[in-house]
């Protein structure tokens, strides 16, 4: 293939554009607000399940509370009227008397025994609670963390994609001056060189592959016409040659 030399050069303002947008493409991919939110976000949902488990366990000792206390109201207004009857003289019989007195007994511990099991109850309410608390807390500060690395990873991204747009741009107008086979041959061997397809040719070494020409490689090389597309024996990337080329 031919090509004109100053095209030939142009080629690797090309490929510089392109090496810069892999850069962009790699940045944009590995921002440290991205691992920063994702250790977040495993965070937050650590947290957010912890929260719903004190809340859930804060409704349940709740209700707990609501019918341990109806017991103990219960309770105390079945003594309440016991102790009524046996105040108002209404029972005389002994065999009464003593039964209604068992029974007021047996009452008080029943009482004692519910009012015990309000204030275990009411404990672990209490601690539910103000565990709920401290994990609503945990779980807005987190949140805040991770907006905050959210704004920073979208104004990254902006920033980014604004640069990729003006590379873009540019790489279109400098690929659209050149031959359409000379860009076709290069972006096929970019593609399969891993994002290389042209190098100078500096000092007698490839750029492409960091290698020096052998002697027989720089004769070859030196007796091409100047339009000639020479490659890389090497790499096979196309080579450019330069003023500084050292042929």
């Amino acid at each position: 293939m031919n090509a004109a030399p100053a095209d030939q050069i142009r080629l690797l303002d090309v490929q510089a554009l392109d090496v810069r947008l892999t850069q962009l493409a790699h940045k944009r991919k590995n921002l440290p607000e991205l691992a920063e939110l994702q250790a977040l976000e495993a965070d937050l949902i650590q947290q957010r399940d912890l929260l719903v488990a004190a809340q859930t366990e804060e409704s349940d000792t709740s209700r707990e509370q609501t019918k341990a206390e109806q017991d103990v109201d219960q309770v105390r207004q079945r003594a309440a009227r016991d102790q009524k009857r046996l105040d108002s003289g209404a029972v005389t019989s002994p065999k009464d008397l003593e039964s209604l007195q068992r029974e007021l007994t047996s009452l008080a511990k029943r009482q004692g025994d519910l009012e015990d099991v309000v204030l275990e109850v009411m404990e672990r309410r209490e601690s539910a609670q103000e565990r709920a608390g401290e994990l609503t807390t945990r779980v807005e500060s987190i949140q805040a963390k991770a907006d905050d690395a959210i704004a920073r990873r979208d104004a990254a991204y902006a920033e980014i994609d604004a640069e990729r747009e003006t590379v873009t741009k540019e790489r279109g107008l400098t690929v659209a001056d050149l031959p359409a086979d000379l860009v076709t041959l290069y972006d096929k061997i970019r593609t399969k060189e891993g994002g290389i397809g042209a190098a100078r040719l500096f000092q007698r070494r490839c750029e492409g592959c960091r290698l020096e020409l052998n002697i027989t490689e720089v004769n070859d090389v030196r007796a091409a016409a100047a339009d000639t597309v020479v490659r890389c024996e090497n790499c096979h990337r196309i080579l450019v040659r330069t003023p500084d080329s050292g042929l």
